[in-house]
């Protein structure tokens, strides 16, 4: 971002804040179908079904140039602490196979990746031998082609990631090209509200994980405190879009996003869903008083 940009965005965040709590919400709405049609939410738009995998798309391929900085500037920087427990909590070890789905500029991969070389190195000092179990691979998965070239470019030149061990595919979450079995952990951050059928995403992950594979899934949530969530709904409806229209000169994808993180299930709706595809053991823990959550679950042992 220039110096200009810059100056602009600092002038408008402060006009915004002084209006922060002067002036009304916005009410929004959403007119469902009584069934007739195959109609699904956008945001707190009703489409049809069939439309909305194309919609995302557009609203990715928007974003993808500026998608890194939009995120530190619309979190504070909060969602690297995040994506970092979100990893944590993985606890990659070496010799794993993981999938990254909806992994965009792949922030959650490389996150994978080193802590997989991490835990490669610290074997190789417990057992006293040259010899690194390199046999770990990382798949970023995504839907959005633009999406998936930012994140070659950003992770080229990576000091200290070997990204060799990246692999990048596009295609749809609701339908994975890999045999059943074949990884030991699936990840999907910030991306499964955006899936048209999200029970058929679920499905698959279960597919393509191991027995005793791990699913994992960090999304946007419901706030747990009331007076918290007053406040981030003032701010999600009026400061992110206007960020994304100085940063991004994109207000529209940015509305959307956080539309769609109002339509999204709450904690325990989310985790039946997950129960519902098959999981055990499913549970989740909530970050920064539940703006977000990671849900997590594993596949039966055979």
């Amino acid at each position: 971002m220039n110096s200009l940009a810059r100056r602009r965005l600092v002038t408008h965040m402060s006009t915004t804040c002084r209006q922060f709590f002067s002036a009304p919400m916005p009410f929004f709405s959403s007119k469902h179908d009584d069934g007739k049609e195959e109609t699904i939410d956008f945001g707190f738009k009703t489409i049809e079904k069939e439309k909305k995998q194309s919609l995302v798309r557009e609203v990715f391929d928007s974003v993808a140039p500026s998608y890194d900085i939009m995120n530190d500037l619309m979190s504070g920087g909060l969602h690297r602490v995040w994506k970092d427990r979100f990893v944590e909590k993985l606890a990659p070890f070496p010799g794993m196979k993981h999938i990254d789905v909806a992994g965009g500029t792949g922030d959650v991969a490389c996150r994978v990746l080193r802590a997989i070389q991490s835990a490669e190195q610290l074997q190789t000092q417990s057992e006293s031998t040259t010899d690194m179990d390199s046999d770990s691979t990382v798949t970023v998965f995504d839907i959005n082609a633009a999406m998936l070239e930012e994140g070659k470019k950003k992770t080229a030149g990576m000091r200290g990631l070997d990204a060799s061990r990246l692999s990048w595919v596009e295609g749809s979450a609701e339908e994975l090209p890999f045999e059943d079995n074949t990884f030991d952990s699936y990840t999907i951050a910030f991306g499964i509200r955006n899936v048209t059928n999200r029970d058929v995403a679920l499905a698959e992950a279960y597919r393509v994980l191991k027995p005793g594979g791990r699913f994992l899934c960090l999304e946007f949530s419901k706030v747990v405190v009331p007076g918290l969530r007053q406040i981030y709904d003032e701010y999600s409806f009026r400061v992110i879009p206007e960020i994304g229209r100085i940063v991004a000169g994109d207000a529209d994808s940015y509305k959307y996003l956080v539309e769609s993180i109002r339509m999204f299930p709450d904690q325990e709706a989310f985790a039946e869903m997950i129960r519902d595809a098959g999981f055990c053991h499913v549970d989740y823990e909530n970050l920064t008083a539940g703006v977000t959550a990671i849900h997590s679950g594993l596949k039966k042992a055979a």
